[in-house]
């Protein structure tokens, strides 16, 4: 067994460890560590396949930007673990399912490249982890996956901000349509205040004083 073949297995059963980890963790920050590891075993895997630009893409964009994010958010906010996991084995049914045909649609596009793989071996040993070969293929051969992922990911980022804008009575949230209709007599008023004279009100004050043990004085003869 040749050192590379060797160094493969080592990052692929890492990986599978930590990718079932993942989904296993009761912590989310443990769960979150596990799949930077697997981020890493699988940059080490792009390496192996002389795909440097794939790999470091990985580490500085998944490892060291959104994981980094989501371990922030993790830890700054008090999440309520037990209350998240109610309820979760009720949806493994419907989760095992779609997670069934993910793998089956992975590997119906998977099963033409590796039944083609004999015949491309000189297109094998070019350079597939630079800009210009990564970028030629991704536009002409796979354009339709690229289209199809970058349609997923469109169809996630609005699920992620009708959560986000969903109305809870637990969140402090405002209206930005009130806010730009706000006009000046809503949030300001102007009152108007005579000027006062603080000679003035330390001799209303004697006065008071002197009124208050005049009426005193009479009672305390008495």
């Amino acid at each position: 067994m040749e050192f590379t073949t060797a160094l493969f297995y080592v990052f692929a059963a890492v990986m599978v460890v930590a990718s079932v980890r993942v989904i296993t963790a009761k912590n989310p920050v443990h769960a979150a560590l596990f799949l930077v590891l697997a981020f890493f075993n699988a940059a080490g895997i792009w390496l192996l396949l002389k795909a440097e630009f794939l790999a470091i893409v990985l580490v500085l964009v998944y490892v060291g930007a959104v994981m980094v994010l989501f371990l922030f958010v993790v830890m700054m906010l008090d999440i309520n673990i037990d209350r998240m996991r109610e309820g979760i084995w009720g949806h493994l049914p419907l989760a095992a399912s779609i997670g069934a045909l993910i793998v089956l649609e992975m590997g119906a596009v998977l099963y033409r490249s590796f039944s083609q793989f004999e015949q491309s071996a000189a297109a094998a040993g070019a350079n597939i982890g630079g800009t210009k070969e990564l970028g030629l293929l991704i536009y002409t051969k796979y354009i339709y996956g690229f289209e199809i992922a970058a349609v997923v990911l469109l169809v996630a980022i609005i699920a992620a901000v009708a959560l986000t804008l969903r109305k809870r009575k637990d969140t402090k949230a405002i209206d930005p349509g009130l806010a730009v209709r706000v006009k000046r007599n809503d949030r300001l008023r102007i009152v108007k205040v005579e000027a006062v004279n603080q000679r003035a009100i330390d001799a209303a004050n004697a006065e008071k004083a002197a009124a208050a043990a005049a009426a005193a004085a009479p009672k305390e003869a008495q």
